[in-house]
């Protein structure tokens, strides 16, 4: 055993049992916390906070402070997941994944102006071919099916499905 591990080290201010934790500096530490692994929208760290019981007018004074300083700004954070994913998703599919992150629809809106449809069909068209390839062995009408299903899972606007895989389709005829 060496010397310095016998030795007693003093607890630190964070590690006194006696002393209650300041809600604020919890609040901070925890949204810090979040916000170093990822970007987050406010309802994510707003739902991480409740999640971990610090009081709501805590949780939304820090918060509120975040935002001023621009730590957390869901315009930005929606801006990025559009960005990022717009590559393999339709409009639809994102907007629902900005949903589900806690964004207000009209700055979901707002960054799904990114997604124009010439963009949307470039997408839908490089999924397709990536996955066509692994197909060519079955029926044209499961070709067809399964592609039609991907796309549409993916949110891809009904016109462009259909335009994409018949495209594809016949350009393999």
């Amino acid at each position: 055993m060496s010397r310095r591990s016998r030795e007693q080290v003093p607890p630190g201010p964070d590690e006194n049992p006696d002393r209650e934790a300041d809600p604020h500096e919890v609040a901070r530490t925890i949204a810090l916390q979040q916000l170093t692994g990822a970007p987050r929208s406010r309802a994510q760290l707003a739902e991480k906070l409740a999640a971990k019981e610090v009081p709501a007018e805590v949780a939304l004074e820090v918060l509120d402070r975040f935002e001023e300083v621009g730590l957390v700004d869901d315009k930005t954070f929606a801006e990025g997941w559009v960005h990022s994913r717009s590559s393999g998703r339709g409009r639809r599919a994102l907007a629902q994944e900005l949903r589900m992150k806690g964004v207000d629809d009209e700055t979901a809106a707002g960054a799904l102006e990114a997604v124009d449809d010439a963009s949307q069909v470039e997408a839908a068209r490089a999924l397709v071919q990536r996955k066509a390839g692994a197909m060519r062995g079955l029926e044209r009408a499961v070709r067809e099916r399964r592609l039609y299903g991907m796309l549409a899972r993916r949110g891809f606007p009904s016109d462009v499905v259909v335009r994409v895989v018949r495209e594809e389709i016949q350009g393999e005829a």
